[in-house]
């Protein structure tokens, strides 16, 4: 198992570099670079210029700005941000962790809602319940994110018309009084206005992650050794919950590697309809203005966890199912 470890571990490294080159190559294929904007300013003076193109390394070829890039990272160093003049770390964490309410709140409810239904829809197959969350189910998958956070935010809006309040917040993180509250009432604030951008992330990996446990829970219900539990007295409860739902739940343990850079990643558009001051934005807001550091920076701690998250999965899996050893 240990030899496993290491070996996971150490196919970071390629992986890394291959992963961090790509993502410098690309974002600097567009033509221009961050100084581009100050260039075309009629008032801009060429020596303020020229030293911010040494200062940044904009004036070195992409090869020697990633070398130096790497070896500021390699201390610990994930660069300076272009726009906002300050360590990439300090630009990138406050945004994370804005984007992890959602994120995490997105996480529990799938979780814990997908897999009771799926459960639910094999137990009770093409029962009324089951078929009414089918249609629910495929017209939820018909929909981005995004664009059924739009038709949120207009049902929200026209529930604000038609009585004067809110039902629930349209946009925003916080209130604006909220620096006049105490640490619950901010908490409790903050809870407030994600409920509505989390049920809408969350919709849609209920739909398709409630369907796909379903298929799960009967693809082995209907397998040899659930009709021998059955066959040996076993109850209905115990064959469902010990034996069908273990090996069903198999393909959930397995992305559990995703979750990880998942909670860093943000919650994507719905981000920009409800006007979350997430990652998902300044992400954006880096590729339009070449701002590469940033956005290497943030790929680079992805990278890391998606290792780490998927090390995590595979031992997990062996935990779940003994027919899997590492060597």
């Amino acid at each position: 198992m240990l030899v496993f470890v290491v070996r996971r571990l150490l196919n970071l490294v390629p992986v890394f570099f291959g992963a961090t080159i790509l993502v410098f190559v690309i974002v600097q294929a567009a033509p221009g670079d961050f100084l581009d904007e100050l260039r075309q300013d009629p008032k801009a003076r060429p020596e303020t210029i020229e030293r911010l193109e040494r200062r940044f390394g904009l004036n070195q070829p992409i090869y020697v700005q990633y070398g130096l890039w790497v070896r500021n990272i390699l201390g610990g160093d994930l660069g300076t941000s272009f726009v906002y003049d300050r360590p990439v770390l300090e630009v990138i964490a406050p945004r994370i962790k804005n984007s992890m309410v959602l994120v995490l709140g997105n996480i529990v409810l799938l979780y814990a809602v997908s897999i009771p239904l799926g459960i639910y829809g094999a137990v009770r197959q093409y029962s009324l319940g089951d078929k009414a969350f089918s249609v629910a189910s495929y017209f939820l998958l018909g929909f981005p994110n995004f664009f059924l956070g739009l038709i949120v935010v207009y049902l929200l809006l026209q529930f604000k018309f038609a009585t004067g309040g809110y039902l629930l917040p349209v946009g925003g993180m916080s209130s604006a009084t909220i620096d006049q509250l105490s640490p619950w009432r901010q908490f409790l604030d903050i809870a407030w206005h994600a409920v509505a951008p989390v049920l809408v992330v969350t919709a849609t990996g209920v739909a398709f992650f409630s369907r796909f446990m379903r298929g799960q829970m009967l693809e082995f219900l209907g397998q040899d050794f659930i009709r021998t539990a059955r066959a040996k007295g076993l109850t209905e409860r115990t064959v469902v919950y010990k034996h069908a739902l273990r090996n069903a739940v198999t393909p959930f343990v397995a992305g559990i590697g995703g979750l990880l850079p998942g909670l860093i990643g943000g919650a994507g558009f719905v981000e920009f309809v409800f006007n979350w001051p997430g990652i998902t934005p300044l992400l954006i807001q880096a590729i339009n203005r070449v701002d590469v550091y940033l956005y290497t920076g943030f790929i680079a701690i992805t990278l890391v966890l998606l290792i780490v998250g998927n090390l995590v999965s595979d031992l997990l899996l062996a935990a779940v199912d003994p027919r899997i050893r590492y060597g």
